[in-house]
């Protein structure tokens, strides 16, 4: 579906592989965002991988007019030859070392200049495959990475640069303002629409993007060539795994240049926020909310058997593997214990086939279940401890879906779990706990803050109590989609409707 030429939405919403194609936190955020304002007309602008299958996980709300896709690393093939192309390549090389070195809105604006005269004609063969471009690979590889695999720099090169041509081609549906969902490839989008329209920009971070490609750029190994300038202390050279995180700090702080206004869930992601680039003077905190109403009115049953569960997608982000171990210890305490994993398989199956290895090997068949996808409510009256196990997360919705519901949660240290099971300091009168946090990685304490819930009632009715609470007077979506309402409402009023761009 996309939207026709002539016909514009009042938000564009920029989101990159998620809604409404992939389920999950940040998914059900944004549609319920457009369900909560009727009255007002969204455009989908997904940025997704090539080959994706672009089936609708959602039922779309009425108020969305249109979705248009960006396929990352798609290019037209283009024509081979350009007027003068050496100063054409010579001004692109400039600006492009400056944006992957220390990315700046101005360079941006000058690489849309370049492109803008040729945009009908660039593609594959000028842009990545032609001697020019070769020429400025070689010169970019011996003034920044001399001490890496010149062959693993190429095919790096080339798959950031897929990306970013593909974001800077790709046509913007026009809009009386655009929100990104996050920075990345969203944000770089969102600039770009800054800059061709100046239409008002607003960013929403759930997780702060950079972090969490620092952490699945760590994890990966796909950079198994290291230099043996690593032995020496006194010449430390960048890797390529440098390369792509700083490519992506720098697309955030390109994003935050280009933003009126830059939310975030809770505080403390704001350090991060300001460390990556972001002006101060421009950030404010809006929490994740929940259907309370709904939620709390579910009715919840004694079980047969102890049972928890992890939400989330099977990826080693979510860390399943440290849930695992951590159901193998408490099974000693508790043997009939009983545990889900719902959430989708399929985003990383090697990781998923692992896990299921993994839960043979260690004789768990008859403990974990993996649901896949499922009506998450169908669940709420049976589970008795949600458990996170993430290495990082923003603000998770599931802590709030739950707690909504009365059941406590055990989660890692990350992101703003502390804060939505303990309490904040602002909170008055303080609650309860409304379940555990544990360290990183350690399926032990895990087990332990789950078994002493599932033990200890009354610790569990205090833990309970307490979560639905604290959701009820904090985190009531109603609320929190009224603060999003005044934002559009203060961005919308002072802009006419813009003509259809040619851009």
């Amino acid at each position: 579906m996309n939207i026709p030429e002539n016909q514009q939405a009042d938000i564009c919403i920029i989101l990159e592989g998620t809604y409404p194609y992939v389920s999950g936190g940040v998914s059900n955020w944004t549609h319920d965002l457009i369900l909560g304002m009727p009255d007002l007309s969204f455009h989908l602008l997904a940025i997704i991988p090539p080959q994706a299958k672009l089936k609708l996980k959602y039922t779309l709300p009425d108020n969305i007019t249109g979705i248009t896709n960006v396929t990352l690393q798609e290019l037209p093939e283009g024509h081979s030859k350009i007027p003068n192309a050496k100063q054409f390549f010579k001004d692109l090389q400039n600006s492009l070392k400056n944006i992957l070195s220390n990315g700046n809105l101005t360079d941006l604006e000058r690489i849309l200049e370049l492109l803008k005269p040729h945009k009908d004609i660039l593609g594959n063969h000028l842009l990545l495959n032609s001697r020019e471009t070769w020429e400025m690979v070689v010169q970019m590889y011996t003034s920044q990475y001399p001490a890496s695999s010149f062959l693993d720099y190429f095919w790096s090169w080339r798959g950031v640069m897929g990306g970013f041509y593909s974001v800077l081609l790709a046509k913007i549906p026009p809009a009386r303002m655009y929100h990104a969902v996050s920075t990345g490839y969203a944000g770089l989008l969102a600039a770009r629409a800054k800059i061709e329209t100046n239409r008002p920009v607003l960013l929403t971070e759930h997780g702060i993007y950079t972090n969490e490609r620092r952490i699945e750029i760590s994890m990966s190994d796909w950079f198994h060539q290291k230099s043996l300038g690593w032995l020496n202390l006194s010449n430390m050279k960048k890797d390529l795994k440098d390369f792509w995180i700083d490519t992506f700090i720098n697309y955030s702080r390109i994003c935050y240049a280009a933003s009126d206004k830059i939310i975030t869930l809770f505080p403390e992601n704001q350090t991060m926020q300001i460390a990556d680039g972001a002006d101060p003077e421009k950030l404010e905190v809006i929490p994740n909310g929940v259907d309370y109403p709904t939620y709390s009115k579910i009715i919840r049953t004694k079980t047969s058997r102890p049972t928890i569960a992890l939400i989330g997608r099977m990826v080693p982000i979510k860390d399943i593997k440290s849930f695992i171990l951590a159901c193998d210890i408490l099974k000693r305490r508790i043997p009939d214990l009983l545990a889900y994993l719902i959430g989708p398989t399929d985003e990383d199956e090697l990781y998923y086939e692992e896990c299921k290895e993994m839960i043979r090997f260690m004789g768990l068949q008859e403990t974990i279940s993996f649901t896949g996808r499922v009506k998450l409510t169908d669940y709420m009256d049976k589970i008795e401890v949600n458990v996170l196990t993430s290495i990082s997360e923003g603000q998770p919705l599931v802590i709030l879906e739950m707690g909504a519901v009365g059941i406590p949660s055990v989660a890692t240290n990350v992101g703003a779990c502390a804060e939505l099971i303990l309490g904040n300091e602002q909170e008055s009168p303080r609650l309860k706990p409304g379940g555990g946090v544990t360290p990183l990685s350690n399926p032990a304490k895990t087990a332990k803050e789950v078994g002493d819930l599932l033990e200890d009632k009354n610790w569990y009715e205090a833990c309970s109590q307490a979560m639905k609470e604290r959701v009820h007077r904090y985190y009531n979506e109603c609320d929190l989609i009224d603060r999003y309402r005044g934002l559009y409402d203060g961005f919308l009023s002072d802009h006419q409707i813009p003509q259809f761009l040619e851009v």
